[in-house]
């Protein structure tokens, strides 16, 4: 499996907002850490906000931070509403499949179980697992 740089992104959005829980952080502090374009996190912060995984502070001070605790937030959770899909390879995805051999193929079955399990490994954890230690990130983020 591998996931899009979207979904990458709003993990780092949101690990960033979790090791700073303590005050409200801007996209532009996230782009300048991270290295990313403002306008590609300006997306991602809005679909993320949607899903009510952060929430957004309007106004002089505002800024972003987690929409609920990061022990509630599952990995799992977060992958599947910013992959667009879990189209491993062509036949998983029947109205564009062209492949001859789909009808009598076992590689199908085989490649749903191990995205499956991926996920399951994903819904195992918290955003909270990932962030332990947080006075390592901050370091990490502040320093570039």
């Amino acid at each position: 499996m591998q996931l899009t740089a979207y979904t990458d992104y709003a993990l780092r959005v949101l690990i960033f907002l979790a090791v700073h829980e303590d005050r409200l952080v801007t996209i532009a502090e996230m782009a300048s850490a991270y290295d990313i374009s403002k306008n590609h996190l300006m997306k991602i912060v809005h679909q993320l906000g949607q899903e009510g995984f952060i929430e957004t502070v309007r106004g002089r001070g505002g800024g972003l931070k987690l929409g609920s605790s990061p022990e509630r937030l599952k990995l799992g959770d977060i992958v599947r509403k910013t992959e667009p899909h879990f189209h491993v390879v062509e036949c998983f995805h029947q109205p564009t499949n062209r492949c001859p051999i789909s009808p009598a193929c076992g590689l199908a079955s085989v490649l749903g179980e191990a995205r499956d399990a991926f996920l399951a490994v994903l819904d195992r954890y918290t955003l909270a697992d990932i962030v332990q230690e947080k006075p390592a990130l901050i370091r990490l983020l502040e320093t570039r």
